[in-house]
């Protein structure tokens, strides 16, 4: 067992553990931009009690050339139909980040 923000760090920071997801709106942009914002996820360290109450890490948000960017890490079951009963097994949990604009959401 691990702890869950240790398994978020390290898919936010490597991009291993899970699977990552871009948005329509993330998708569509250059190939530098996308490694732009990539490297904004991954040296991300602006975690606050608002933005991440339970300690997690599963939730970002900041400003990339004048839009705002979020991405969010959620925890599905190994077939990924269901959400995971223990977040913090990587043996019955499969992590999807997802990169999206805000008005994605």
């Amino acid at each position: 067992m691990s702890d869950i923000k240790t398994l978020n760090d390290n898919l936010r920071q490597t991009l291993n553990g899970g699977k990552v997801m871009l948005t329509k709106g993330i998708n569509c942009r250059s190939t530098l931009e996308k490694i732009e914002i990539l490297k904004k996820i991954r040296q991300f360290d602006d975690f606050t009690e608002d933005n991440d109450p339970y300690g997690e890490h599963d939730f970002g948000s900041f400003d990339h050339n004048g839009e705002k960017i979020f991405w969010k890490i959620d925890y599905y079951d190994k077939s990924y139909q269901y959400g995971s009963e223990d977040p913090s097994n990587p043996e019955v949990t499969n992590r999807v980040m997802t990169i999206m604009l805000a008005e994605e959401y």
